[in-house]
């Protein structure tokens, strides 16, 4: 079968035909293939899947993981969008196994209730952490919305500054640094405060953070500005620089503050210690007071010419140390387009809260493969690279699969950059020195509270 045509450039003609042979548009996923080999990320799903198909034809749950995450790593923003992969024999034989459809993945993912996804995920992200270098880090607390359009368990109306009569899912999420990896997840209903639940949420975060990480410090933004969270962090000693709120009452001491520290021109600090009303004792308010280009500017507080930005810490360090350790929080704010526009972490739903929820913490894990992947020094950039980025000048080459004796073969496109520039991550895989994580996790400490808690028959407080 045939097809004539002629080409659009120079009306030259051209003939359409078809092969048989096994072609792939992402060759260039041999690279995360081969990090998945060398850390056994296969065994230990494995060996940490809560659950076990019993039927002898079924694709092995933790091959169906691996190709959800291959999936969104090639760019799938939807459960249909799988078939791309079940269809694609050169990265199936690359594998060596075969891909399921993208009505079996939503199967596997609606095994997931409260039980599977607090056995099984956090066990995972600790695992992934073991494997990494290990190092003191610091934890980012933040949340987002993940837009939702039907009536899915736990999507309500609440804070949408995008939709305002629109439903959504308000995950909290926990981000170390550096580099900048996910430790812990939660999905919550769409009218979950930032705070609500934080407590318990970070008593499982800090279960999963592994002993080879310690953590230096949290930040966090006015939304997490709540007494029973700092006194959670107080009582365990844990250096924290969090937004205030700036109600009336640190209103009226930020205007009254007489000493200003210059630190660069158009910055001043200051600081003041006080217990406010309904709080159990004195804190540090540190204050930054930036002057505006155009004076006339209306503000939050009436002093012309100024803006002012508050933190409440029990950090030692001084305030402009304080103003700027905060503001290299900032590398985690693009982390959430990120996940929501290169991975699709918003757009893989089911109706049921959990399936959502698992599915939803399988796309973050894929971050810190990619994360691990940068971390591993091959990339030529500065910084850490978009998922996108990755995908367009990694993961995308074309390839053909082809045998050499009993050996299976992948031939890269040299046009698409070919072996030559993937082999620098190749080496790297291949003689990078990771750690042996032990094949069980030791059980993690549970957590007072579930997230089930915040479903939407939970009305908000």
């Amino acid at each position: 079968m045939q097809y004539e045509f002629r080409r659009i450039g120079d009306g030259g003609q051209a003939v359409l035909r078809e092969t048989k042979r096994a072609v792939t548009p992402f060759g260039g996923l041999v690279v995360m293939v081969e990090l998945l080999r060398k850390l056994g990320a296969v065994e230990a799903v494995r060996a940490r899947l809560p659950f076990r198909y019993e039927s002898n034809n079924a694709i092995d749950p933790a091959h169906t993981l691996l190709a959800f995450w291959l999936g969104v790593m090639a760019g799938a923003r939807r459960f249909a969008h799988l078939q791309m992969l079940r269809s694609d024999r050169a990265l199936q034989e690359l594998c060596g196994t075969r891909f399921p459809g993208d009505d079996a993945v939503r199967n596997f993912f609606q095994r997931f209730g409260p039980a599977q996804n607090a056995a099984f995920f956090p066990a995972m992200f600790r695992w992934l952490l073991e494997r990494h270098p290990p190092g003191p880090c610091l934890l980012d607390l933040d949340s987002t919305l993940l837009q939702r359009f039907g009536r899915q368990e736990g999507a309500e109306h609440g804070y949408n500054p995008t939709r305002r009569s629109g439903r959504a899912h308000r995950p909290l999420v926990a981000f170390l640094t550096q580099p900048v990896l996910v430790l812990h997840a939660w999905l919550r209903a769409g009218h979950a405060a930032d705070s609500r639940g934080a407590v318990e949420f970070l008593t499982e975060a800090l279960a999963t953070l592994p002993a080879s990480c310690p953590l230096q410090g949290l930040r966090a933004d006015a939304g997490f500005h709540d007494q029973k969270l700092l006194g959670f962090l107080e009582e365990r000693a844990l250096p924290y620089v969090i937004v205030a709120q700036r109600n009336r009452s640190i209103q009226l001491h930020v205007q009254g503050l007489t000493t200003w520290t210059t630190v660069e021109p158009g910055a001043d600090v200051g600081e003041f210690t006080e217990q406010l009303p309904a709080t159990s004792r004195p804190r540090r308010f540190v204050v930054v007071r930036l002057r505006l280009p155009d004076p006339t500017e209306q503000r939050l507080l009436a002093v012309p010419g100024y803006e002012y930005r508050v933190f409440i810490t029990n950090r030692p360090e001084p305030a402009a140390w304080i103003w700027h350790h905060y503001d290299q929080r900032a590398a985690i704010e693009p982390r959430f387009s990120e996940l929501k526009t290169d991975l699709g972490a918003d757009d893989f739903c089911l109706q049921k809260f959990f399936p959502t929820e698992a599915a939803f913490l399988s796309v973050l894990f894929v971050f810190n493969l990619l994360s691990v992947c940068q971390a591993l020094g091959a990339f030529r950039r500065q910084g850490q690279a978009r998922p996108a980025t990755l995908r367009q000048s990694l993961f995308v080459c074309g390839a053909i699969a082809g045998r050499s004796g009993h050996k299976f073969v992948l031939f890269l496109s040299a046009a698409w950059g070919g072996l030559a520039s993937r082999k620098p991550f190749l080496d790297k895989i291949q003689h990078a020195i990771l750690p042996i994580a032990p094949t069980l996790d030791p059980p993690l400490t549970p957590a007072p509270s579930s997230p089930a808690k915040l479903l939407k028959n939970n009305p908000p407080p």
